[in-house]
């Protein structure tokens, strides 16, 4: 009993040792093999392009305002309406510069009045220079006497050119009086829509300091795209080029255009200058965003745009039709050259080539060298099972 005890504890010993043996060789060379994640090369068109996210407005916008104070008697335009250029849009009460006038063309009469009785004092005094000068030529009269009359016939025409200069400034006057009550009647200074009613009837405009804004005319018939192109592309926007948008509430229907052109100068410049002029401060930080303004136009003849809509705008740099292309995860380190190492399957292992690449968007890049159609290349590895 004692012996086949001891048996079987030695052939147990033997077992676990052979099964601990056999599963170290299974760890050891029996470890599956690598997954990769791949991509197949294949020949379609591609696009390269900028995004860029931009402002729909009014290919042409006027704020409609007032250049002379009063109430707003009437507002003869409402929100939304359609105007023609001349057509009136509102009155301001015409009471004071009506006065104003009135007052401009008393003085007139004023000063032509003192300018027709200084005409009669100089007849009056030029009779009596000649009766003197007369006198004193048959040694007559005394030569005080003359230059007593010269004197006052020179001071009294000096006072005739001044009454005339108070003449033409009284008609200036007029003339003013004139324009501001033609401004208490506003028309429109173009065709358009009213986009903005901002003051109402019965309101009183000041127009001391700025122009209230009473009205804001708008063409909606073609809207102007402002795309804000960050300053790394930039320098790869030009005018002419093609974009395309779409806009948030039909992101299925694509605009289309061509840019007209970019803003010489970032639009922070401008935000800088009004921060300056309000507060005497800098503006922004040497390290805030800049962005320029490419600017392109659209036909909107059914109203789907809308001013202050944002647009996803996309420029198109370049295209090629029929292009070897494979995903842009495909590409490794890029070689001195240029070139870009991809890992390319062969024989189910991965081998590193070199390839030569052209256009790329943000999925895929063009390849000109180095793949070809129906090729798998390595974009990634499968995570190991936990």
């Amino acid at each position: 009993m004692v012996f086949s005890s001891r048996l079987r504890i030695a052939f147990g010993t033997l077992f676990v040792t052979a099964l601990l043996v056999w599963v170290s060789w299974g760890n050891q060379w029996g470890a599956a093999p690598k997954k990769y994640l791949t991509a197949t090369v294949v020949i379609e068109d591609i696009e390269e392009t900028v995004l860029a996210s931009g402002t729909v407005k009014p290919f042409q916008q006027v704020s409609v305002g007032a250049q002379v104070n009063g109430q707003l008697q009437s507002l003869k335009a409402g929100l939304g309406d359609t105007v023609h250029r001349g057509q009136l849009l509102a009155e301001i009460d015409p009471l004071l510069p009506q006065n104003e006038l009135l007052k401009a063309r008393a003085a007139l009469l004023s000063v032509r009045a003192q300018y027709k009785a200084r005409q009669a004092m100089i007849r009056q005094y030029q009779l009596d220079f000649r009766r003197k000068q007369s006198l004193v030529a048959s040694e007559a009269g005394s030569r005080a006497d003359l230059e007593i009359a010269e004197a006052q016939l020179q001071s009294s025409r000096a006072e005739l050119a001044s009454l005339a200069a108070q003449i033409s400034q009284a008609e200036i006057e007029i003339r003013i009086a004139e324009v501001n009550l033609g401004y208490t009647r506003i028309s429109a200074p173009m065709d358009g829509e009213v986009i903005a009613v901002v003051t109402r009837q019965g309101q009183t405009v000041v127009s001391a300091q700025s122009v209230p804004t009473l009205l804001i005319l708008a063409r909606l018939d073609r809207m102007t795209v402002e795309a804000r192109i960050s300053e790394a592309d930039v320098v790869r926007v030009k005018p002419g080029q093609t974009v395309s948008f779409n806009i948030l509430g039909d992101p299925d229907r694509r605009f289309t255009s061509h840019i007209r052109a970019v803003e010489p100068a970032p639009e922070s410049i401008a935000r800088q200058e009004q921060s300056q002029g309000a507060s005497g401060s800098t503006g922004g930080g040497a390290d805030a965003a800049v962005y320029y303004n490419a600017l392109f136009d659209v036909p909107n003849d059914d109203r789907s745009l809308r001013p202050s809509m944002t647009a996803q705008v996309s420029v198109l740099l370049e295209s090629a039709q029929k292009a070897t292309t494979v995903s842009v995860a495909a590409l490794g380190r890029r070689a001195a050259d240029g070139r870009y190492e991809v890992r390319r399957m062969t024989g189910g292992q991965p081998q590193t080539v070199l390839v030569t690449t052209g256009l790329r968007n943000d999925l895929n890049v063009q390849v000109l060298e180095g793949l070809k159609e129906h090729d798998e290349v390595v974009i990634g590895e499968e995570p190991e099972p936990q």
